[in-house]
């Protein structure tokens, strides 16, 4: 289905912590491709934005609506008006935080539940602010605050809500999810396997649960017209992310450290763990092997991608208990014709078939994770044919599956149901 009259389309909004985000290109690439195809999409963000120098994306910042920071005071005049105008439902928006404090579903430590009735009120501070532009739905990216924050909005508005829910929010910052899953007109799955943990972690909830995975333009991620690993210059190893535990950086350098193969490894991203790794990396005696990008744009990570010879993200579960979904710059790479190392994490297995289309190092024993990632690398490095197989599978694989017009689809076809 395609929406080609504005005005038979609905008026929607997009929720999430930060939007637009530069490391969340999934959900401004959404919103964009919606408004492209004739939705009145709003954005909305809890926190101020970043500015980004795209156009659109410095377009979509300017117009959004922010809800906390310096616009807090904005959102608690929307919510006095709304009490003012709606007072019953004002009450009962509230009311209902404070039994979903008292009764949250499943284990929910006492802090969050405090944060309940204070989100409510931004809740109802966005509603007011949504009303004025008459919007008939809410979606939401991420389903700890931002969903807690859009499912009272919504509430106080009377429409339907949804949610995309993806690694860390449904990990290791959970919060009312088993309500929301009991209340959300449907829920947008990034995999089967996280359809899957919804129907577990709420077993009598009733949404519509869809697989909308987080899409590639594929048009725009192309891959490059020659690949071929020359052996008189270094093997060229890359990795985008942020640097934090769950991804592994650090079994990559260990990895890398044992290769008899010549090697470099570019490292774009920023983090808490950066200082770490650059210390492990004088420790092994390889920092002059690595390029310390920092974060970068993702319209930069194409680039990245057609001078890498392999990349790799050997993501795990960290000591929190957090890992990752399927991230995004796995299908980039795979579309951009790069083969891909990869973390086995049960969702990724939905993109990468091991020995298919990449490889799948184990997300556990780290002495194992390392002997076969150094094996993996030198398999890309040697074998032409394995390369490109893996390069030719794995883009079709994202072109079926993956990209970005076919998943824009299933949410406009689920909003659609929703009303």
């Amino acid at each position: 289905m395609s929406v080609s009259n504005p005005s038979q389309t609905i008026p929607i909004a997009y929720l999430s912590s930060q939007l637009p985000c530069a490391t969340e290109t999934f959900v401004y690439r959404e919103v964009l491709a919606l408004r492209s195809r004739g939705w009145m999409v709003h954005a909305a963000s809890l926190h101020k934005p970043v500015a980004l120098t795209e156009l659109a994306l410095a377009d979509l910042a300017r117009s959004a609506i922010v809800v906390y920071g310096s616009r807090f005071p904005s959102t608690l005049i929307s919510a006095l008006g709304e009490f003012i105008r709606h007072p019953m439902r004002s009450l009962a928006t509230i009311a209902q935080s404070l039994r979903d404090a008292i009764s949250p579903g499943e284990p929910t430590s006492g802090l969050l539940r405090i944060k309940l009735p204070f989100q409510a009120l931004a809740g109802i501070g966005l509603a007011g602010k949504l009303r004025q532009k008459r919007v008939k739905h809410l979606h939401c990216h991420f389903a700890h605050s931002p969903t807690s924050v859009g499912m009272y909005a919504a509430m106080q508005l009377g429409i339907p809500f949804s949610f995309t829910g993806h690694a860390n929010d449904l990990f290791q910052r959970r919060a009312l999810l088993s309500r929301k899953l009991e209340r959300a007109a449907f829920v947008a799955c990034i995999s089967r396997w996280h359809e899957q943990f919804y129907r577990q972690a709420a077993p009598s909830a009733t949404p519509s649960y869809q697989v909308i995975r987080c899409g590639v333009d594929v048009d725009g991620w192309k891959p490059r017209a020659e690949d071929e690993f020359a052996a008189d210059r270094p093997f060229r190893v890359l990795v985008v992310c942020r640097l934090i535990s769950k991804k592994g950086v650090d079994t990559l350098i260990r990895g890398l450290t044992a290769m008899e193969i010549d090697w470099e490894l570019t490292v774009a991203g920023d983090g808490p763990d950066a200082a770490m790794l650059k210390s492990l990396a004088t420790e092994v005696h390889c920092e002059s092997r690595i390029k310390w990008l920092g974060m970068v744009a993702n319209s930069a990570v194409q680039k990245l991608l057609s001078e890498a010879d392999a990349f790799v993200l050997p993501c795990r579960t960290d000591g929190a208990g957090d890992r990752d979904g399927i991230p995004v710059v796995l299908m980039e790479a795979m579309a951009c014709g790069v083969p891909v190392i990869s973390g086995d994490l049960p969702a990724i297995h939905e993109l990468i078939e091991p020995n298919i289309c990449g490889f799948l190092i184990p997300a556990e024993d780290e002495h194992v994770r390392g002997v076969l990632l150094k094996a993996y690398i030198a398999r890309l490095a040697i074998s032409h044919e394995e390369r490109h197989r893996f390069i030719a599978v794995g883009r079709e694989r994202v072109l079926a599956e993956f990209a970005l017009t076919p998943n824009v689809e299933r949410i406009e076809r689920a909003i659609f149901a929703a009303k």
